[in-house]
């Protein structure tokens, strides 16, 4: 049974969101040619992690007794900004991987006919959907009242992006080259480059 708090339903629902929009596009994917595939033990240990933190410990928290002990209580203010983060962060999830379409995998990999995406979402930076996981782990730990359940989305995904982006940009520069390099003088990572240097 889902918990009695009043922002849980109103996070379980992007939740359900945030997961058929993932699952949408990882059909769509799933017979496109693997040409280059960096799926090590590293890549797999920090899926699990993220796992863990984006999706196991909340459904846990959500439907079971067994994080009462961090609870605490936010102004209502708090989980009012959180859905609005919340609704943004599942549009630029969503229009990531639309502007992507076949090119996007969950791990790092280069496709057949793989292509350089630098519109749409990806104009202004490389990694918008990693944006958008970061925002949606923002707003979990403002809606979920829950020191191990609200804030574990958000940590375990830093974990994973300060130890793959460098892996995954290594890889594309190799397989793009000066095309890569100067598409990342050009944009910010997580964030537009508002001073062009």
């Amino acid at each position: 049974m889902l918990r009695h708090q009043p922002w849980d339903s109103v996070f379980l629902a992007g939740f359900i969101v945030y997961i058929a929009v993932r699952g949408v596009y990882q059909e769509r994917t799933k017979n496109v040619h693997r040409i280059i595939s960096r799926t090590d033990a590293i890549e797999l240990t920090l899926f699990v992690i993220v796992t863990v933190g984006c999706m196991l410990l909340p459904i846990l928290y959500l439907f079971t007794p067994l994080f009462a002990f961090a609870d605490y209580e936010l102004p209502k203010y708090v989980m009012l900004t959180g859905t609005a983060v919340m609704v943004f962060a599942l549009w630029l999830f969503w229009r990531s991987h639309a502007d992507l379409g076949l090119n996007w995998s969950k791990t790092l990999e280069i496709r057949q006919g793989h292509q350089l995406v630098t519109t749409g979402v990806y104009r202004s930076i490389r990694h918008p959907m990693y944006a958008a996981i970061f925002l949606f782990g923002l707003a979990q730990g403002m809606m979920l009242q829950n020191w191990l359940a609200g804030w574990a989305a958000l940590f375990s995904f830093a974990l994973m992006y300060f130890i793959r982006l460098p892996r995954e940009e290594q890889m594309m520069v190799k397989q793009f080259g000066d095309e890569y390099r100067n598409y990342m003088r050009r944009t910010g990572r997580v964030m537009p480059r508002f001073v062009r240097i």
